[in-house]
């Protein structure tokens, strides 16, 4: 009898290899107490994106003063200044520019944004799809490893192979492809097996074979 429920892992695999057929595959390194040299991360910063609740304080001019919410378009609209190109920018960055439109109206602004409900940029969240309790995208933040991202999508469901996980990773421009053992780490307790995480990440957790 055909079985829909069979075949789950064999287009898992097969969107795998058609998506990053191309890339290749080996294994990170354990993860670090801090986000590994080579990650350029070191020096990570938080851009603004979609979503983000942004609190942008004028010194001496609360009138202007306010709480605004980054629309899908990266942009938003202020009470003197319409839409402002705000996502991929960092904080500072923002305010120094807002500081700038400003001085139109208002004789030396002085402006300081900060972020409320962390979304970031799209192509800095970290996605979990597959076998996991929650799949889903999480904002990225520094030194996140392989643990605390499971952590966040509530670990594997009971039908999940932690073991054939791969990593998804784009570096240069190009897609690599890492091994990662979910089920030793989160299961088994090696913690030689969390890796770090980097902004963009793709982790896929296939269906185990019965």
């Amino acid at each position: 009898m055909f079985n829909s429920k069979s075949i789950i892992p064999v287009v898992l695999g097969a969107a795998v290899t058609l998506l990053y057929g191309c890339s290749s595959t080996s294994d990170l390194p354990q993860a670090k107490t801090r986000a590994s040299k080579t990650s350029n991360v070191d020096n990570y910063q938080y851009l603004i994106g979609p979503g983000d609740a942004l609190n942008i304080f004028v010194w001496r001019n609360p009138e202007i003063s306010g709480q605004y919410t980054v629309r899908p378009d990266g942009k938003v609209t202020t009470s003197l200044v319409e839409d402002i190109e705000v996502a991929g920018r960092t904080p500072s960055t923002l305010a120094r520019q807002i500081e700038e439109k400003l001085s139109t109206f208002i004789n030396n602004p002085r402006v300081t944004v900060s972020v409320n409900n962390f979304q970031g940029p799209l192509a800095e969240q970290v996605r979990v799809i597959g076998e996991a309790a929650n799949p889903q995208a999480i904002s990225y933040k520094q030194n996140l490893t392989l643990l605390d991202l499971m952590i966040a999508v509530g670990g594997l469901t009971e039908f999940a192979d932690g073991n054939g996980a791969k990593l998804v990773r784009v570096k240069n421009g190009e897609q690599h492809t890492y091994n990662i053992n979910i089920d030793d780490l989160i299961r088994d307790g090696d913690i030689s097996k969390n890796v770090d995480i980097l902004p963009g990440d793709i982790i896929i957790i296939p269906e185990a074979w019965f």
